[in-house]
């Protein structure tokens, strides 16, 4: 008894010692970064050794120095547009373009500033597209480009609703990026063509199931002050536009002049027939004149040339490419037929400035290449690249009365 009473002695003086001492500071875990700053060190010395030197690529531009190029969009007579806006990661510059185009002509007819959404009819121009692809079993242009006059066509069906309703996005936290979207629906349709399966309606919405989980589904009803109408109304009511005042000219020596004709580009993938083909002087003297008249125009053309430069956002035809002089039908058709001009963009014409006799255009673009400038959005185009390299333009029919009074 008085050994078991020593020991319960000794274990409760150990207990009382465990109990007061301080604690362990081993006991507590923490997370850190798994890291070998030295072996990270090495690893990136030897990247550098392997590392192969690329030669940056080159190209072929024009020298500007000393070439009078506009200083600032303050300098042009402009209409009334919307602030630009990127176009991000997408291949979207025929919405961003035309919605541009029909907010000004909102603005010219009723003096409202609405800011319509491109998403919206980016998402049903892809529907539609996925709709011609099964009706042609596959040999249609399924791509991420279009042209400006397929705004017409889709809001014609589907109608329009303002951008803070559909598609607005925070530039400081996201951007519009389709890549990723187009590679799944290209990847479902070209499933459907090699396994032959042309059930339309179950593709249309595997497509649409895609464009929902990327774009989110477009609503098919909206509320203006206290109003509910659908998008179709809202066109009808609210914008108030008459999509069949709208035209399309082009100027190519190897279709009849004076006539509709099928614009043949990749992007017109629905064979519109609707363009009227004029001559070259016909075709700037509509430019010209409906810029000073008031009126922009949405274009369509080639911005990858030498005289493409967007440090100065200005654009202009070298001599050493083809003097100015010479720049007519032929020259045009030339450039069309050997693809050196090529349909790959397309912008809205927002004003104009006489310069030593001669037309600047301020251009409004949502693509990447102006953001590379001190005007952010905007570039200028002398009346030369406009002749050489614009193909196709889409304005008010009365700003091309006179030319349209020629066409059968």
């Amino acid at each position: 008894m008085k050994m078991a009473a020593l020991w319960c002695g000794i274990c409760f003086l150990c207990l009382g010692q465990i109990l007061s001492a301080p604690p362990d500071p081993r006991n507590k875990a923490v997370f850190v970064e798994k890291k070998d700053e030295f072996m990270d060190q090495l690893k990136e010395r030897a990247a550098k050794r392997d590392e192969k030197k690329e030669e940056k690529e080159m190209e072929i531009k024009m020298d500007f120095s000393g070439f009078p190029v506009p200083s600032s969009p303050s300098e042009f007579a402009q209409a009334w547009h919307q602030p630009p806006l990127s176009q991000d990661l997408t291949g979207s510059c025929w919405a961003f373009s035309s919605v541009s185009f029909f907010e000004c002509e909102v603005y010219r007819l009723s003096q409202r500033k609405i800011k319509l959404s491109e998403m919206f009819t980016v998402y049903w121009e892809c529907v539609e597209k996925a709709h011609q692809y099964v009706r042609e079993r596959g040999e249609s242009n399924f791509g991420r480009g279009s042209q400006p006059n397929a705004t017409v066509r889709i809001w014609k069906k589907y109608g329009i609703i303002p951008v803070d309703a559909y598609g607005r996005i925070d530039p400081e936290k996201d951007l519009y990026d389709d890549n990723k979207m187009f590679a799944e629906m290209k990847a479902c349709l070209e499933s459907v063509k090699e396994k032959n399966e042309w059930n339309e309606d179950l593709v249309l919405s595997n497509i649409r199931a895609i464009l929902d989980r990327y774009m989110w589904p477009p609503p098919q009803k909206i509320t203006i002050e206290g109003k509910d109408m659908t998008p179709q109304e809202y066109l009808k009511n609210v914008l108030k536009l008459n999509l069949d005042d709208y035209v399309d000219l082009m100027s190519l020596m190897k279709e009849p002049f004076y006539r509709k004709v099928e614009y043949k580009v990749w992007d017109n993938w629905w064979h519109s027939r609707d363009y009227y083909n004029v001559p070259l002087e016909d075709f700037m003297s509509v430019i010209k004149k409906a810029v000073r008249w008031g009126y922009t125009l949405c274009i369509a053309g080639d911005n990858s040339e030498p005289g493409f430069y967007p440090p100065l956002n200005s654009a202009v035809i070298p001599s050493f490419d083809i003097p100015s002089s010479f720049i007519d039908d032929n020259a045009r058709q030339f450039r069309f037929l050997s693809e050196s001009t090529t349909d790959d963009h397309a912008i809205h014409l927002v004003g104009y400035l006489e310069k030593d006799g001669k037309d600047w255009y301020l251009i409004k673009d949502s693509g990447s290449k102006c953001r590379n400038g001190k005007h952010k959005g905007y570039m200028f185009y002398h009346e030369d690249f406009v002749k050489l390299k614009m193909m196709n333009i889409m304005l008010h029919k009365d700003a091309a009365k006179e030319a349209l009074e020629k066409c059968q």
